[in-house]
């Protein structure tokens, strides 16, 4: 149990540094924007290098999304590296819990618990992959990007047959809200059940 707390607190630590790091690669750029530095200067070529990566994708996201003001990309970035970083932290959150509550099913036997908890955890990560794609689908991400593609792999299996059923409410497409309320009713009863009898938080 404590070499998987260990864990899950390095991996948060190194999500907080690397949101850190982008947040400030950010703000430099937001700067050097402001003050129309020289574009072949050192400083300038510096802080776009280590930046366009970000940006780039996110202000073309930004032309084509009602035609925003894409010098606001680099704030964008910061919002969506919060966002990403918070869901990922989740997911490993969600992948420690599970393991402990699996090891601590196997110790006492019980394997109804062991059960229980890979079905609560296989459904938490579900929630998640399909809240991480809402997010990119707002963001007009193409599906040409690989965590795009592997996000419209797992979870369209669910999302398709609810969006043939469900009609569009207006010009919104509810098919994924509807999902994640079905996938908490599933989380519920396996709680209810599977796991009433042991500690469901394990550390």
């Amino acid at each position: 149990m404590l070499i998987i707390e260990r864990t899950l607190w390095f991996f948060n630590w190194a999500i907080s540094i690397i949101i850190i790091a982008v947040i400030v690669l950010m703000i430099l750029r937001l700067i050097a924007d402001q003050m129309d530095l020289n574009p072949f200067g050192w400083t300038s070529r510096t802080i776009r290098r280590l930046t366009d990566t970000f940006v780039i994708p996110v202000r073309g996201g930004l032309r084509n999304f009602g035609g925003m003001n894409p010098d606001f990309a680099p704030l964008v970035v910061i919002l969506i590296t919060i966002l990403m970083g918070y869901f990922v932290s989740r997911l490993m959150t969600t992948i420690a819990e599970t393991l402990a509550g699996v090891l601590n099913g196997v110790q006492r036997g019980a394997m109804i618990m062991v059960v229980g908890y890979i079905l609560y955890g296989f459904l938490s990560i579900y929630i998640l992959l399909i809240i991480i794609r809402i997010i990119f689908s707002w963001g007009q991400t193409s599906y040409r990007n690989r965590v795009m593609r592997f996000l419209f792999k797992a979870t369209e299996p669910l999302l398709g047959p609810l969006r043939r059923m469900i009609p569009l409410l207006g010009w919104l497409d509810i098919s994924p809200l509807v999902a994640i309320l079905i996938l908490m009713l599933f989380q519920a009863a396996v709680a209810g059940t599977l796991l009433s009898t042991g500690s469901f938080r394990t550390f």
